[in-house]
């Protein structure tokens, strides 16, 4: 089980992720209205990109948007999330040490192990934390569903899995390969699902941006009827 997760299901779990992320930005942008949207944009492509820029790059930022700064609680748990969504699968050395073997690819530097224990546990905690929020808020309980109690398991079951095989709680073996498995369901899932939000965000944070820049009193000078 172990060679096959780490052999030819790695694979496909790879192939199935990036291919399908790839198809997921081709189908927003081409879905794009040409006369409201593209039109503008390649009117006006400096600032348009300046617009995408300015946008993503205040919503990477801790508090650095009106909306961040209005839900504080949220934003922590947000970036607390996230940070170690991220930084954890790409950083680990384990990780390093296998996508070197298995595609050639080695970020340089890891996280310590201390580190990478820190972030993990910021993941189960902030993931109970998000859970707890949609169930105690009624205006976010009420757009709950049993499909978005599910993405969240599936995001945050591989650190559960890497967690216990770290400190060897149980079998090892086991809770290894529960950790391989759980991290290819999700790589295959994140195309299907809102856990598309991982390119799709890119690509909303731009449109916006450059929907600001140039037609919403970005570009005094256009003209522009809508």
């Amino acid at each position: 089980m172990y060679q096959f997760l780490t052999g030819p299901m790695f694979w496909i779990a790879l192939a199935v992720c990036l291919i399908g992320l790839t198809v997921r930005v081709v189908l927003y942008i081409r879905g794009l209205n040409w006369q409201l949207d593209r039109v503008a944009y390649r009117s006006y492509p400096k600032l348009g990109i300046i617009g995408a820029l300015r946008s993503i790059g205040y919503w990477l930022v801790p508090f650095g948007t009106r909306g961040w700064r209005r839900q504080p609680f949220m934003t922590i748990i947000f970036f607390g999330f996230h940070s170690g969504a991220i930084l954890v699968p790409l950083f680990l050395m384990a990780h390093n040490q296998f996508l070197a073997e298995k595609i050639g690819i080695s970020f340089g530097w890891t996280l310590g192990t201390g580190t990478a224990d820190f972030l993990s546990w910021s993941v189960i905690v902030c993931a109970l934390l998000l859970l707890g929020r949609r169930l105690a808020l009624a205006e976010v309980r009420i757009l709950t569903t049993p499909y978005d109690l599910l993405i969240l398991a599936l995001a945050t079951a591989p650190f559960i899995t890497g967690l216990i095989a770290r400190y060897e709680l149980g079998n090892y073996s086991f809770w290894l390969t529960a950790h391989i498995l759980s991290g290819e369901i999700l790589l295959i899932a994140i195309p299907f699902t809102k856990l598309s939000h991982i390119v799709l965000f890119f690509a909303t944070r731009a449109q916006l941006g450059m929907d600001y820049a140039i037609k919403r009193g970005g570009e005094r000078n256009a003209h522009m009827t809508w």
